[in-house]
C-alpha cells in the first residue's frame, strides 16, 4: 500500500468529486467526444432490431403508398360526373367492371386501400350512393371535389425523405414504418458487453450462515444492463483477495465495460481501488451522492472499470447514475430523462450540501386534493439505510435532492423519478 492508499484508509473521504463532473471524468476517459457508438455496428434483420441504436440515417427508399389509393369504400368516379349531385337530384351514372377504368358517367366499386382505377380523381362514400343493381346504374347523391377520399402517391412518407438519424433507439413502431419504406435489414449499433464481478468474502448463493449473505448485487446490476440494451455476462462472487480481483477484472477487459459490487470503499477489504490503480488509473474515488458515496471509477486498458458500492441500496444508485450513462455513451447516445410523476412530499428530506441525495419514496393517490396540487403524495421509505435493499425495491421511484440544497421540506411538491421502468 503506497502513502496516498494508506493516508485515505486513514481519513476516509475528505472530498467528494460531484456526480456531474464524475460522470463527465468517465464518459471522457471510456469514450471521449465521439458521437459515434465505439462498440462498433452490425447488420441485423428488422425483426430483432426492436430497441437497438441506429448507426446509419434511415431515408425512405420509396413513396409510401407508391400508388394513388381509395380512403374509403364507395365508388371511383369523375369528380366532375357528381357535380350538382344531391340526395334530393342525384346523378346517375353507370357501374363499370370492378377491374375497369372509370371513363365518362362511369364508377367503379373500391374498397378502403383499393388501388383508384385509371381516370377517377375521387371517391363517392358508400352511404352517399344508391345502386340500381337491376340496371346496372348508381344514383350518387353527394358531389365529390378532385382527390376527396383518395390517398395520393407519398401521402404517408415521400421517397427521400429523412426518416431517423444515427443514434435513434428504435421502437415497434419505427419498425413498421421502415420495413413499408423498403427496408428488411438495418446497421445498428453492437449491443455493450459488461462482466459483472460480485466481490465480498461474505457473500454466498445458497443459504447464509451467521455473518454470511446471499449475493444480490450482482444479479440486480446484470439485469438492469440487459434491460438497458447491454450484454452482461454474470460472474461467480470473487472473494477479497487482491490477486483474485486482479486476475476477475483482467480476464473482462475483452467487455466494453467492468463493473463490480462491493470493496470500493476504504475499509481494510477494501481492496478494489488499490487493484483498479494498480492495473489502470483511477479516475474517482468518492461522490457527493447518497447513498453511495464510495464509488470507485477508473480506467484499465482504455476499458471503463466501475466498482460500485456493496450496499444494495448504493449500488443500485451508483449504477443509474454512471453505468446506464456509459453504456449509452458507448452506444453513441445520451439518457433519456427519467418519468417523472409530480407529487407532495409528505415528510421532510434531509440532505448535506455538496451532496445529490436520492430518497426512495411511495406514491399514494391523495384524497380530494385541490385542483391545482398533484393527485399524488410521496412519502420517504427511509431517510437512512443504503443496505435496505426493501426501500428501494418497494418503492415506486426516488425524489433527488439537488447539490445545492439542504433537503426538501415537508409540503412540497416534487418530482419522482421512475428510474426503473425506463431503458
Amino acid at each position: 500500500m503506497d502513502g496516498a492508499d494508506s493516508e485515505r484508509k486513514e481519513a476516509g473521504f475528505k472530498e467528494r468529486t460531484p456526480v456531474d463532473e464524475a460522470r463527465r471524468i468517465l464518459s471522457d476517459a471510456a469514450v471521449g467526444d465521439g458521437d459515434r457508438p465505439t462498440t462498433g455496428t452490425e447488420t441485423v434483420p428488422l425483426e430483432r432490431a426492436d430497441g437497438r441504436v441506429l448507426a446509419a440515417p434511415i431515408t425512405a427508399a420509396r413513396d409510401v403508398p407508391h400508388y394513388r389509393r381509395a380512403a374509403m369504400d364507395g365508388y371511383a368516379v369523375r369528380a366532375a360526373d357528381t357535380f350538382g349531385a344531391s340526395e334530393r337530384s342525384p346523378e346517375v351514372l353507370r357501374i363499370g367492371d370492378r377491374n375497369g377504368d372509370v371513363g365518362p358517367d362511369r364508377a367503379v366499386r373500391v374498397h378502403t386501400g383499393s388501388a383508384l382505377p385509371d381516370g377517377a380523381d375521387a371517391v363517392v362514400m358508400i352511404e352517399h350512393v344508391e345502386e340500381l343493381s337491376d340496371v346496372g346504374e348508381l344514383e350518387v347523391g353527394d358531389a365529390v371535389a378532385e382527390g376527396e377520399n383518395v390517398a395520393p402517391i407519398g401521402e404517408d412518407v415521400a421517397e427521400g425523405a429523412r426518416l431517423y438519424e444515427a443514434g435513434h433507439r428504435l421502437r415497434p413502431s419505427d419498425l413498421g414504418l421502415v420495413r413499408s419504406v423498403g427496408y428488411d435489414r438495418l446497421e445498428v449499433a453492437q449491443r455493450p458487453t459488461v462482466g459483472v464481478i460480485p466481490t465480498g468474502e461474505e457473500l454466498v448463493e445458497g443459504d447464509p450462515g451467521p455473518g454470511e449473505v446471499i449475493e444480490t448485487n450482482g444479479l440486480t446490476v446484470s439485469r438492469l444492463v440487459e434491460r438497458w440494451g447491454a450484454d452482461a455476462t454474470y460472474r461467480d462472487v470473487v472473494t477479497d483477495d487482491a490477486e483474485a480481483l486482479r486476475v476477475a477484472i483482467q480476464r473482462d477487459l475483452t467487455r466494453d465495460v467492468v463493473v463490480t459490487t462491493g470493496g470500493s470503499s476504504v475499509g481494510e477489504r477494501d481492496l478494489l481501488p488499490e487493484v483498479i490503480d494498480d492495473l489502470g488509473e483511477v479516475l474517482v474515488h468518492g461522490v457527493g451522492l447518497k447513498p453511495g458515496h464510495p464509488v470507485c471509477l477508473g480506467i484499465v486498458e482504455e476499458t471503463p472499470v466501475l466498482a460500485l458500492p456493496g450496499y444494495p441500496v448504493a449500488c443500485i444508485v451508483n449504477a443509474v447514475q454512471f453505468l446506464r450513462p456509459t453504456l449509452r455513451r458507448l452506444e453513441g447516445t445520451t439518457p433519456d430523462p427519467h418519468p417523472t410523476m409530480p407529487a407532495v412530499l409528505e415528510r421532510k428530506i434531509p440532505s448535506e450540501p455538496g451532496t445529490r441525495t436520492f430518497a426512495r419514496v411511495r406514491l399514494e393517490e391523495r384524497e380530494d386534493p385541490p385542483a391545482d396540487e398533484p393527485a399524488f403524495a410521496a412519502t420517504p421509505t427511509r431517510a437512512s439505510g443504503s443496505g435496505v435493499l426493501s426501500s428501494v425495491a418497494l418503492a415506486d421511484g426516488w425524489v433527488v435532492v439537488d447539490d445545492g440544497r439542504e433537503g426538501i421540506a415537508e409540503g412540497e411538491t416534487v418530482a419522482v423519478q421512475d428510474w426503473e421502468s425506463h431503458p
